[in-house]
């Protein structure tokens, strides 16, 4: 039985730890430049090395990004990154660029290529065709249905590989290739630069009444006529392993490590309930409302069971729906005192009632009785960015467990 290769967004160092340590079979990065996540961290070259060297220790599989769309200058210095790839071992890279693809081979014949879903490969002879130019797998289209993918799976060599995106937002324009930010903010959105203009508030203005503007709902706040809701198939593990999927792509290089962990972990538990017992399988919504406690807009399960209506838009609001706030980083934990190191991501203090996210194992309530700062002193609250604090817990935790509040709870 074959269960799809989980695959994780690390827009940082630390999102990629936390990716492996939450499940992820594979991270997908990118570095300073060539992919299309320019306001993400991403990687300088000897991160780049470092998550490499990381990701193996633990038998995970690394991707990196080269798809944006290339102009000739964007070409200068290539060879050598892609020469500095295949030296520290990268597991494959995504493109979508013809002539990025080239000189992939041309450079690096023997590194795995993967095309990405902005060459929109939505019928099985241009997935054929890709395959027969290099490409191992493929990154679907996301306006693909779930037996249109069936079909391609079927008319394809079992050699090429297909993924498809599971989780995280989508983009209003074909396969996220869209001008709109070229045009209204000079950003290349196709060059990694998107302003995201298709979450912002629009109204309709009347050619010769300037300065009127109209709703165009009723609603005076206006409408997000372009802002899709998220994707989320978590519900439907079963229907994509029967489409013949061979990987699952969590979008997400510009969220945070706590999105990571919880998105991953969620579908790292479904997949292997699925693997353990694949006709017994049933979808666990405890999963989902898992999912909903990180930032996230109402969900859909965009063109998968056909072309989305209306249903599918956010018409009143862009705006993430929040319901914990990720307060604190488990970076060590000394068993003799019962002490955990936690690197503080938004103010916390003593008495507040905290959920404990692990990598393994069922999430803990715990209320928060004692702090002290890294001197042994006590303290009352953790009001600085990073601080380093240690709070007794009584639970043996991981490292890269996670302390989060529920909004409205301090």
């Amino acid at each position: 039985m074959k269960i799809p290769e989980l695959l994780a967004p690390a827009g940082d160092l630390e999102k990629l730890k936390v990716a492996v340590a939450y499940g992820a079979d594979a991270v997908y990065i990118g570095g300073k430049r060539l992919s299309l996540r320019a306001s993400a961290g991403n990687f300088e070259l000897d991160e780049m090395r470092e998550g490499v060297e990381y990701v193996h220790r633990y038998g995970r599989r690394v991707y990196v990004a080269l798809n944006i769309f290339a102009h000739n200058q964007d070409f200068e210095g290539v060879e050598d990154y892609v020469r500095f790839l295949e030296d520290i071992g990268v597991d494959a890279v995504i493109v979508s660029d013809p002539g990025m693809l080239s000189l992939v081979k041309e450079v690096a014949p023997d590194m795995e290529i993967h095309l990405s879903t902005q060459a929109n490969t939505t019928n099985w002879r241009s997935a054929a065709f890709w395959h027969s130019q290099g490409v191992k797998r493929i990154i679907m289209a996301r306006e693909l249905s779930l037996d249109e993918i069936k079909e391609i799976r079927d008319k394809t060599p079992p050699t090429l590989e297909l993924e498809v995106f599971v989780h995280g937002a989508m983009c209003i324009s074909y396969s996220g290739r869209c001008l709109l930010s070229n045009y209204l903010t000079g950003r290349y959105s196709n060059r990694g630069e998107c302003a995201h203009p298709c979450r912002w508030k629009y109204y309709l203005m009347e050619e010769k009444r300037p300065g009127e503007y109209l709703p165009i709902m009723e609603d005076e706040r206006g409408a997000y006529i372009l802002n899709s809701k998220d994707l989320c198939m978590l519900g439907h593990i079963r229907e994509l392993i029967s489409a013949g999927v061979d990987g699952f792509k969590i979008e997400g290089r510009m969220k945070s490590s706590y999105y990571v962990a919880v998105t991953v972990k969620a579908y790292r538990q479904e997949l292997d309930r699925y693997r353990k017992d694949p006709q017994g399988y049933r979808f666990d919504p405890r999963a989902l409302e898992e999912v909903k406690k990180a930032s996230h807009r109402p969900f859909t399960t965009g063109f998968y069971f056909g072309v989305p209506t209306s249903d599918a838009q956010e018409y009143t609001s862009s705006q993430y729906i929040r319901q914990y706030d990720f307060v604190g980083l488990v970076l060590d934990y000394d068993q003799q005192k019962s002490m955990a190191l936690v690197e503080q991501r938004n103010p916390f203090k003593k008495g507040d009632e905290v959920e404990i996210l692990r990598p393994h194992g069922d999430t803990l309530s715990y209320a928060i009785d004692e702090i002290f700062d890294v001197d042994g002193q006590p303290i009352d609250s953790v009001p600085h960015p990073q601080q380093k604090v240690y709070i007794p817990i009584p639970y043996c935790l991981e490292r890269y467990s996670m302390l989060r509040r529920k909004r409205g709870h301090m």
